[in-house]
């Protein structure tokens, strides 16, 4: 009998552990030209505001060792305009919905809730507080606790849906910000999006970007996004979107192992948008060849070294 890859991720039913990464996967307009979006156990969109927002300058992308420079600047068409041009289609497929947002300053977040709430289609939001800070000098919101933790409590207060809280690894303690989120209300987190990043055109001298720092993703970060994810499964009890590098399957069983409910798949996709198939036919081998039927079965089961 197949492994059974069904997945529960507070509430949202899932056919399988595989998610879109927010930003790499557009609205699914692109993907929807290759392959049913059900293929999908959710598609998380990538994240809108309130108003439109250009996004920053060109270049955006920068190609480094192991990974990917990006500088996108939150680009979106606003809320209104996802809802009446983008949502028609996700809707067309039997694939769970999540809506990723992005806030400009602490009031933009619950606004942006309330408008999706009153939307058929959607199964759960993702904050995004990972993005600049304007009102505090540039900052991440997501640096802060306590400032994470409003977020998503004035997001819970909005929305019957479910909340996922998407985490920055460029913190100290990143199990204190998952702390905080899970205390105001989050019904799950995700992590880790992009770190921080630069490069130089050593013959012209100038920033790779035209934003100067970008965000780094790709393999590169994936032992970090690991370790993370291990740290905040033993410091909540929310589920967890374990993001960050997964390239292969056996990337993806990492994460589960490291305790992630489900995984997100970003700059792989960019790279060959049919690994995702790949990665849940590997999933599935794996389980089966080790006589697991579900893989709840391994998660956060990792077989630590003996201590005196």
């Amino acid at each position: 009998m197949k492994p059974d890859l069904t997945t529960n991720l507070c509430g949202i039913k899932m056919s399988n552990p595989v998610v879109t990464a927010s930003g790499t996967s557009g609205y699914g307009q692109e993907f929807s030209q290759f392959y049913d979006l059900g293929v999908f156990g959710a598609f998380t969109v990538k994240s809108i505001t309130i108003e439109k927002r250009e996004g920053n300058p060109t270049p955006r992308i920068a190609e480094c060792t192991g990974g990917l420079l990006n500088s996108i600047g939150i680009q979106s068409q606003g809320v209104r305009h996802f809802i009446q041009k983008d949502l028609p289609l996700l809707r067309q497929y039997n694939v769970p919905v999540i809506v990723s947002i992005a806030g400009l300053s602490v009031d933009e977040y619950p606004r942006v809730a309330t408008i999706l709430d009153q939307e058929e289609g959607i199964s759960a939001i993702e904050v995004n507080i990972s993005c600049p800070n304007l009102e505090a000098d540039g900052c991440s919101f997501g640096g802060d606790p306590e400032i994470s933790g409003q977020i998503i409590g004035a997001v819970k207060s909005t929305t019957s849906l479910p909340v996922i809280a998407k985490l920055t690894p460029n913190v100290t303690d990143i199990t204190a910000i998952a702390k905080s989120v899970e205390t105001c209300g989050a019904d799950a987190v995700a992590l880790i999006n992009t770190l921080g990043g630069m490069a130089i055109d050593i013959q012209t001298r100038k920033p790779k970007l035209a934003n100067i720092i970008g965000g780094l993703s790709g393999p590169v970060i994936k032992p970090i996004g690991i370790k993370m994810v291990w740290q905040v499964y033993n410091a909540v009890q929310i589920p967890i979107i374990g993001i960050g590098g997964i390239m292969t399957w056996e990337d993806a069983i990492e994460y589960i192992l490291a305790g992630a409910t489900a995984v997100g798949v970003g700059t792989a996709l960019l790279q060959d948008p049919w690994v995702v198939f790949d990665i849940i036919e590997g999933i599935s081998e794996y389980l089966e060849k080790n006589g697991l039927n579900r893989s709840d079965d391994i998660r956060g089961k990792i077989k630590l070294p003996e201590t005196p």
